[in-house]
């Protein structure tokens, strides 16, 4: 038996796997019910509009973007559309994580790393691992439990949130380069659901933490402007709304269904990648006060008043995780997709995407640029229930080119 969720499938009669990487039986019978009050909702068979790029089986190796000025062909590409050569190649970092999520290169060359599950914050530093805080409030059960983490520009403050006992928080930590302080709750009431508890958060390049958030099941709540769930917010560093948010509260964008990479590319545009439900995973380019139509609409469509996706996959080969902009491209890790999509950019337009790693890792979760921007950082997600580990995973990867 498969259960089919965000785009993913738990096979409940698989071969045991450690207690550690189990999910009860229980909890996957919730996961049907949930699943039964979320169909229906949507168009699934609707097919992208002329606007939305859909991605597919795409060459190993990327190619330009066409010129910029024509969409006709052209014998080559205007230099400023040259993507650096080479394909991406992986080295591992560290190993035996226990369903890593959250990820934050530090300056001095660590990184901090929060395991879903374990509750637990570590860092990672010459290969070794060490924990640095256990979130205890922390309740994991299904896509819930400790989740994305984000940290200030000075490295002083990092925000970690995570799934509790009657919602999903953000708490904030102050950090002094060994130890992290005690959590303090900045913001709660975020919905909690056995699924799309959402998570993924970035300090964005105007210093404000933007969050994104799943509608934990409800559909209806991401069309609600005043619920946090199915959101992307933008807040202080304190928790507070940021000034001038479109609706008077934490609220900066709507109608998601589980929002799980956020990135910001050099002309400070935010981007998400987010989860669909049987036929369209999306790639958004976020404005502020937009509507993304869920759950009127899945993948792109005609709704009035809604903005389409600037590229949709088809589920198998996404079920889009983390998101990061390097070089010029943005890069989304595929769950069920087992894939790093690399997504060439011309300002707000897209070209075909580009597979990488196909089934090479397993699942992969988040993708971080290095501190240096020479790199980016990699995670797997096999040991989240879904998938199937290796002895040493779950791991984390160097990408370089």
């Amino acid at each position: 038996m498969k259960i089919w969720e965000a785009g993913e499938t738990v096979d409940v009669n698989s071969r045991p796997m450690p207690a550690r990487h189990r999910l009860r039986r229980s909890q996957l019978t919730a996961a049907c019910g949930v699943l039964l009050l979320i169909s229906g909702c949507t168009n699934s068979a609707n097919e992208p509009s002329p606007e939305t790029r859909t991605a597919g089986a795409t060459p190993a190796s990327p190619s330009p973007l066409s010129n910029p000025e024509s969409r006709s062909p052209s014998p080559s590409p205007t230099p400023s559309a040259v993507r650096p050569p080479g394909k991406p190649r992986a080295r591992e970092v560290a190993s035996d994580l226990e369903a890593p999520w959250g990820l934050v290169p530090l300056k001095d060359g660590s990184f901090l790393i929060s395991e879903r599950d374990t509750r637990k914050i570590i860092r990672v530093r010459g290969g070794s691992t060490s924990e640095v805080r256990t979130i205890d409030e922390a309740d994991p059960a299904g896509e819930g439990g400790l989740l994305g983490l984000a940290i200030t520009e000075n490295e002083r403050t990092v925000f970690a949130y995570y799934t509790a006992a009657n919602d999903n928080r953000i708490v904030s930590m102050s950090w002094n380069g060994r130890d992290l302080g005690a959590p303090k709750v900045i913001l709660d009431d975020i919905p909690k659901g056995f699924v799309h508890n959402g998570g993924r958060m970035v300090v964005g390049p105007d210093g404000y933490l933007y969050v994104g958030t799943g509608e934990s099941g409800s559909g209806r709540l991401s069309q609600d402007k005043d619920s946090l769930g199915g959101k992307i917010l933008k807040l202080r560093t304190d928790g507070r709304p940021a000034p001038g948010n479109p609706f008077d509260n934490e609220v900066f964008s709507y109608g998601h269904r589980n929002v799980q990479g956020l990135a910001f590319d050099d002309d400070g545009r935010l981007w998400a990648s987010e989860f669909g439900q049987q036929t369209w995973d999306e790639l958004n380019l976020i404005r502020e006060g937009a509507n993304y139509g869920w759950p009127e609409v899945e993948g792109s469509g005609s709704a009035r008043g809604m903005t389409n996706p600037k590229v949709v996959w088809r589920t198998r080969e996404a079920s889009p995780s983390g998101l990061a902009y390097w070089q010029g491209d943005l890069w989304m890790a595929g769950l069920r997709g087992e894939r790093l999509w690399q997504i060439p950019l011309d300002g707000t337009d897209t070209d075909d995407p580009i597979a990488h790693f196909r089934g090479d890792y397993g699942r992969l979760r988040t993708v971080e640029v290095a501190i240096d921007g020479n790199s980016l950082l990699l995670s797997n997600s096999n040991t989240d229930g879904r998938g199937d580990p290796s002895g040493d995973d779950d791991r984390l990867f160097s990408i370089t080119r």
